[in-house]
């Protein structure tokens, strides 16, 4: 017996389940309805088929089955899905901003641009949904990973009843990578012991290259590829957003130099615009004076110029900015000088990440891939953020430990600001201008300053508008479907033997050539930290519970002030109809429970920094119940959020070490970076601690004495004093048990190190906790490390002094 062709050995184009419009078919979809092929790709992975045993005995007389070949239908795009952080509603030139943005420019004008697109108002959220088409509760990202609680709906443990669009494209032959931010990766699984379902790499993506966490350094950023940590090039112009775009063009050109017919899907996430601010100073020159007139002028200038452009329609009103927000004539002189420019230095982050979208652009171009790429820029995962305060920082640490800095000495070092020794944001005025023409801002996920984005796409072959706007309502949950639609896919129902949850989104397909269609996405809920909004036909309900800068909620949730809207008459929200319409705000606030309900965003929390510490909200903890962990050299990488914490309470650092016949150089261990950490490491031969408090003072407890070669002990010990946090304490250093320094350590930080920085053994990777020491292969230690044990007393019974 022979083998005999299956048809089941076969995969090529495959019917998208639904009704189509033949006159808004995709050529995917064109050749899935002429080509109808048996395959059922609702079930992922495609099943191998069982071949038949052959009883021939030669195999020169046998005829082989056809190869099993995953491929998707004939004719499915590229997709390229482009996701910039913390840019609202005006970011973008297209959309009336004062920053010219050639790139996302040039693909609305050659595409489309969808002026009433929505984000969830926060990252891991936002990156969640759209990657996925679910919302963000049933993603459990009800919030962003850092403050992840026990509940079903914000636990920030992707499901696997959620599987991402990646996934579902991988198995259906794509070849897939994603490069730059990820932030949706539960914080107790970001380390090497794992698991490593929820990384990149086991999310449907071949390639990743970029950061896990909410932002990154972007002169030295701590970056895997996969799941390996990457050693930074010795480059003093080094900067994050070139590498990830470089990176990213040498995968699509290997993608299709080696499988050119094989379709590709890219998820590139830039670090920018969220803080840190970092962008080289000639980027930052262009814009010197540029903003003068400050943040009230340039409200009205970006709404003007949104009307001329027909982003918002004629006769919309600009919404009041915040009471906590100055007017800008009311400022002093110090202030607005300080202002400015931390403006200036956004404006040049933003110029210059456009620009490298534009290289990337032009690759893909130049790679012949141009008419069959489906290009969708979505410019903010949430609008602008508003959480540098009143005055912007010169470190973002600062926030999150509770210090405020001051504009007097943020003017010392203006002329240093988005250079490397600085880890700036920019006062909340800016973010409220770059919302225009709406009140709030990022966090407030029940105000459309807080949800809107710009979005474009282009898509030649598949979009024969050009440089038109839509304005059917849209959400990020949208983008998934429209990809598969695009694709010729269908929405699988079982993938990786788990039966999947629908996607929540609905595809924009039908509006791409058709800028009349009736809006299908009809109904929406929003939730953010207990700021909820309900969107329903034109109608939307909502209520502010809380500002960005605002440490507690207004009132308790049962007793929030909800408003009505009619969107198809108010585009910026300024007539407020609860009052005359109070039946249809009812059954608004009554559809909201009901959207709640059913998508896990119940019980609503609105906790914040209390739910950064996991114990407080039952989030699992790598270290909890732990008071030690005992390391050796090459344990490097691990983030605060899988160390031990040593904040607020005494500890005992003993490292035992083989110093050469030099003396010994290097980091023995460290924790944290430039803008704030600790170190154990020896200079010249001598051993020391720093303390880094913030990046703006410095405790050093150093030896006199150079260490004797061969096998040694080092201990410090740190004896807090208690009655709080973020309180100081005695600093004693030991070798081979003998003390040979003391000092005081008169400040700590209470709450976080920073968003990226790590513990490392026998390195300090990304920023230098100790300057003088250095970072990366110039902070390696010169000797050996057996062992490093770090203690620390109990956090309920600190040692008092």
């Amino acid at each position: 017996m022979q083998f005999k062709e299956n048809k089941l050995t076969r995969i090529g184009a495959c019917v998208s389940a639904g009704s189509l419009l033949l006159g808004n078919a995709t050529p995917a979809l064109a050749a899935a309805t002429e080509n109808q092929d048996p395959v059922d790709r609702t079930i992922l992975p495609l099943r191998e088929p069982v071949y038949p045993t052959s009883r021939v005995l030669d195999v020169r007389e046998a005829t082989p089955p056809r190869h099993f070949d995953v491929r998707p239908p004939a004719g499915a795009p590229n997709v390229m899905v482009v996701l910039l952080d913390d840019l609202g509603f005006a970011g973008t030139s297209a959309f009336g901003g004062p920053v010219p943005t050639e790139t996302f420019d040039q693909i609305s004008r050659e595409g489309l641009r969808y002026n009433n697109f929505h984000t969830t108002a926060v990252s891991s959220p936002t990156r969640a949904a759209l990657k996925s088409g679910r919302n963000h509760h049933v993603n459990n990202m009800g919030a962003i990973i850092e403050t992840g609680t026990a509940f079903p709906g914000n636990t920030g443990q992707i499901p696997a009843n959620v599987a991402p669009l990646a996934e579902m494209l991988r198995l259906n032959g794509y070849g897939t990578g994603a490069f730059g931010k990820w932030h949706e990766l539960a914080a107790w699984e970001a380390s090497a012991a794992g698991p490593f379902d929820r990384w990149p790499t086991r999310q449907g993506f071949d390639k990743f290259y970029g950061f896990l966490g909410g932002e990154t350094n972007q002169w030295a950023p701590f970056v895997y590829d996969g799941t390996t940590a990457v050693e930074l090039p010795e480059d003093p112009q080094y900067h994050f957003m070139a590498d990830m775009t470089d990176k990213a063009i040498s995968w699509m050109k290997f993608q299709k130099a080696l499988a050119p017919e094989k379709p590709f899907f890219m998820y590139f996430a830039p670090g920018a615009t969220h803080a840190p601010h970092h962008v080289p100073a000639e980027w930052i020159a262009k814009w010197k004076g540029k903003f003068d007139g400050g943040w009230d002028v340039l409200r009205k200038e970006i709404l003007a110029r949104q009307i001329k452009l027909g982003i918002v329609p004629k006769g919309t009103k600009l919404a009041p900015k915040p009471d906590a927000i100055p007017d800008w004539d009311k400022l002093t002189k110090d202030q607005k000088t300080l202002f400015a420019h931390q403006f200036e230095v956004f404006a040049a982050f933003l110029d210059y990440t456009d620009h490298h979208i534009g290289r990337l652009i032009k690759a893909v171009e130049e790679a012949g891939q141009r008419d069959n790429t489906m290009v969708v820029l979505v410019y903010g995962d949430n609008g602008t953020s508003a959480e540098g305060g009143a005055n912007g920082m010169f470190s973002e640490m600062t926030y999150f430990n509770g210090v405020q800095e001051k504009v007097e000495d943020m003017l010392k070092v203006m002329d240093k600001w988005g250079g490397p020794e600085t880890y700036p944001h920019m006062a909340a005025g800016w973010a409220v201008a770059l919302d225009t023409p709406y009140t709030w801002t990022k966090q407030v996920g029940s105000d459309p300053g807080g949800t809107k984005v710009g979005m474009a796409i282009r898509w030649p072959r598949g979009i024969k508008a050009k440089n038109q706007i839509r304005s059917q309502f849209a959400h990020v949950i949208d983008v998934a479907p429209t990809i598969l639609e695009a694709a010729g896919l269908p929405e699988p129902k079982v993938v990786n033997g788990v039966p999947q949850r629908p996607m929540d989104g609905v595809s924009m397909l039908y509006s791409f050539n058709d800028p009349k269609a009736k809006e299908r996405h009809t109904t929406q809920y929003f939730e953010m930290f207990g700021n909820r909004a309900i969107y329903n036909d034109g109608w939307y309900a909502r209520t502010i519970h809380r500002a960005p800068w605002e440490p507690k909620p207004r009132r308790p949730l049962a007793d929030d002030i909800w408003e009505l809207y009619d969107l198809r008459k108010d585009f910026s929200l300024v007539t407020d109809l609860s009052k005359a319409n109070p039946q249809k705000l009812e059954e608004l606030k009554a559809l909201f429970m009901q959207e709640a309900e059913k998508n896990y965003a119940l019980p609503i929390d609105d906790r914040v920094f209390e739910r950064i510490i996991a114990s407080n909200v039952g989030r699992p903890d790598l270290m909890a119940g732990r008071t030690s962990i005992t390391l050796a050299e090459g344990m490097v990488g691990m983030t605060e959020n899988t160390f031990l914490n040593i904040k607020n309470r005494s500890k005992t650092i003993t490292a035992e070490i083989d110093v050469p016949t030099t003396g010994g150089q290097g980091i023995v261990m460290a924790q944290g970076g430039r803008f704030g950490g600790w170190a154990v490491y020896v200079k010249d031969g001598v051993p020391a601690y720093d303390y880094n408090f913030l990046g703006m003072q410095r405790f050093t407890v150093a030896g006199k004495e150079k260490l004797k070669p061969g096998p040694t002990t080092l201990r410090f010990e740190f004896a807090y004093d208690g009655g709080g946090v973020g309180k100081g304490g005695l600093g004693t250093l030991y070798v081979d048990g003998k003390k040979v320094a003391e000092g005081r350590i008169e400040r700590t930080q209470p709450a976080i190190f920073s968003a990226d920085e790590t513990a490392d053994v026998g390195i300090d990777l990304a920023s230098p906790v100790v300057e003088t020491i250095g970072a990366e292969r110039a902070s390696k230690f010169t000797g050996k490390i057996s062992r490093v044990t770090v203690e620390v007393a109990p956090l309920a019974n600190p040692v008092s002094k």
